[in-house]
């Protein structure tokens, strides 16, 4: 059996149950990370390993840990990839292979408090796939869009989804007087 099929045989049924219970179909993911130790770091547990967190260069980082930004852009090409990949399927276009880049500009001044003027976080973005692939333009064009219709983290960042942030003590610190 096709990689097609397995992939519409096991998204059938979930599909069918959204549609009868919309509210099975919400979910919240979640993410957390150690501030342990002494640096400027946070351990983030992913799915398979443990990836030390820290400042770029351009902020003052010694370059050894993974810069969120980068981490960012990462999820965007998994998550773009892997959604083509599926539309792919869906749409019976052939991929023999490629490449997902995504490049992100920053102006680190927004960062460092430089200049108030100066956006912090990304400016622009931009994805882009290299495929190895027969299909013709107007197939690429169809594929393209659907897939930046379906992304949930590119969706995720052209919108502005709700977000908050608090700080909640973990234990009780006894003052210094």
């Amino acid at each position: 059996m096709s990689a097609d099929l397995d992939l519409r045989a096991v998204q059938a049924p979930l599909k069918a149950r959204y549609r009868e219970e919309p509210a099975s179909a919400l979910l919240t993911l979640s993410a957390d990370g150690d501030l342990d130790g002494a640096g400027v770091t946070c351990s983030v547990r992913t799915g398979q390993a443990v990836v030390e967190a820290g400042l770029h260069p351009y902020t003052g980082g010694d370059g050894l840990s993974a810069c969120s930004g980068d981490l960012l852009l990462q999820a965007l090409v998994a998550c773009a990839g892997v959604t083509l990949r599926a539309v792919a399927r869906s749409l019976e276009v052939s991929i023999d292979g490629g490449r997902v880049v995504a490049e992100g500009d920053l102006d680190f001044r927004g960062t460092l408090g430089v200049d108030r003027d100066a956006p912090v976080g990304f400016r622009a973005i931009r994805v882009v796939f290299e495929l190895d692939t027969p299909a013709d333009e107007p197939t690429l064009q169809k594929l393209c869009e659907l897939t930046e219709r379906y992304c949930v983290v590119h969706q995720s960042l052209s919108g502005v989804p709700e977000r908050s942030m608090r700080i909640d003590r973990r234990r009780e610190h006894p003052t210094t007087g």
